[in-house]
């Protein structure tokens, strides 16, 4: 019975030290006074809770603020920029290492190409181990300090499954040709990922929505879809300020919802799929197809990258290459159809097209996209959606995998971090 009550209270002061961590990160600084009004704790609770994160070094007074009629109050937030957390983008061209305070500024960046895709687990490895130790001795922190390492991946995650057992973490990549690889035991083979430091693996699309819902687009919005337009396409779709991941864990795979019955074959092997039309590789291929075809200026041989590649083609648009007009407007088209089909399935508050392919599609096909949702959603649904492009950059998936640890040292409201087998995303929209 003693044990089972020590439980109790140990549960609940880490509950609160939680809660309290919580709201001076997301909405601080705050004064003592207003952790009062604004949770359910005592004065006594938050006087305790907020001198033992002190004396942890989680809390700082950052200064004070004048009061009617009383003593000035002392302001707090969460010391920042003492504890860190690195987040990984695992790109279909790309690998990269960014190296985050608490309160997620870059300190340091390690980023390596892919010139044959991310399909080489092996190189894919030796990049994430690479750049994590780059990113270490660069910034010349204490390992002690970092929270936790996130990684966003092109694929779906299973966690606890059959394939899991002590291999851990698994990733099912069907479009990169990655069949249950054991990622989370590659990397900490690989040894740059301590035992003891927690290690967190998502879905990039997911990573993109966390960081999105936390500090961007979706800030405050309880239902919404983020969207990530890369190489391939996938989608963070977000009800009631959680993610919805379906039961096993792939749901959001936007790009492979059908928008053309028997029409192009797509990297997963169907045809007619969203990522056939819109995903950055499948855009540049049906341009070359198009200038071939009208043996335009454009039949000349493309910048090797996707993303020159691509600016390329909106750059011949300007120069008014037919070609080029015509497959960004079909893109455009597509991509409006997809949108509505959202908007028709989850009736979000908004939607946000992010990855570096969306952020440079959509900031020339916005305004036709949305013309095109327009057309094909139904007109409620499509009254009350806030469509825009997303807020945090073309490296959203690095700072949204640092997130991950981010908010499992928050709930943990412990130094040492969360439980190294926790691994997974917390609920998006936390505050």
């Amino acid at each position: 019975m003693g044990e089972r009550v020590m439980r109790t209270v140990r549960d609940l002061r880490r509950s609160n030290r939680s809660l309290l961590l919580r709201r001076l990160y997301f909405d601080g600084p705050l004064s003592r006074q207003d952790l009062i009004d604004t949770t359910t704790l005592s004065a006594a609770s938050v006087s305790n809770v907020i001198g033992d994160l002190i004396n942890d070094g989680l809390v700082a007074e950052v200064g004070s603020v004048g009061s009617d009629g009383g003593r000035p109050r002392i302001l707090l937030q969460v010391d920042g920029s003492r504890w860190h957390a690195i987040g990984v983008d695992v790109g279909e061209t790309r690998v990269l290492v960014e190296l985050f305070t608490l309160d997620l500024a870059v300190l340091a960046r390690a980023e390596y190409p892919l010139p044959g895709g991310c399909g080489d687990v092996t190189a894919v490895v030796e990049r994430i181990d690479a750049g994590l130790r780059g990113v270490l001795k660069e910034s010349g922190i204490d390992q002690a300090s970092v929270a936790g390492v996130g990684v966003g991946v092109p694929g779906v995650v299973e966690r606890g499954g059959e394939n899991s057992g002590r291999d851990g973490v698994v990733v099912h990549g069907q479009t990169i040709g990655w069949d249950a690889v054991p990622l989370e035991r590659l990397l900490r083979e690989a040894g740059s990922v301590r035992a003891d430091m927690p290690l967190f693996i998502d879905n990039g699309a997911n990573t993109l929505g966390q960081a999105e819902m936390w500090f961007g687009a979706g800030a405050g919005a309880r239902d919404a879809v983020i969207a990530l337009i890369g190489s391939g396409v996938g989608a963070c779709v977000v009800t009631d300020g959680s993610p919805y991941r379906g039961t096993g864990r792939s749901a959001g795979e936007w790009g492979h919802t059908t928008v053309q019955v028997g029409g192009r074959a797509c990297r997963c092997g169907a045809r007619g799929c969203l990522e056939a039309y819109v995903g950055a590789e499948a855009v540049i291929e049906r341009y070359r197809e198009a200038a071939a075809d009208a043996t335009s200026e454009g039949a000349r041989p493309q910048p090797e990258s996707e993303e020159s590649a691509l600016a390329a083609i909106l750059a011949a648009d300007e120069r008014g290459d037919e070609a080029a007009r015509a497959v960004l407007e079909e893109t455009a088209v597509y991509l409006g159809v997809g949108v509505a089909n959202l908007i028709n399935l989850f009736n979000p508050e908004r939607i946000a097209l992010g990855g570096w392919a969306g952020l440079l599609l959509g900031a020339r096909l916005l305004p036709r996209v949305r013309e095109i949702a327009g057309e094909y959603a139904l007109r409620h649904a499509f009254a009350t959606v806030d469509l825009s492009l997303c807020q945090l950059g073309p490296d959203a998936v690095a700072r949204g995998a640092a997130t991950l640890p981010v908010a499992g040292f928050l709930s943990a409201a412990s130094v040492q971090g969360p439980d190294v087998g926790a691994i997974g995303a917390p609920r998006l929209n936390i505050r």
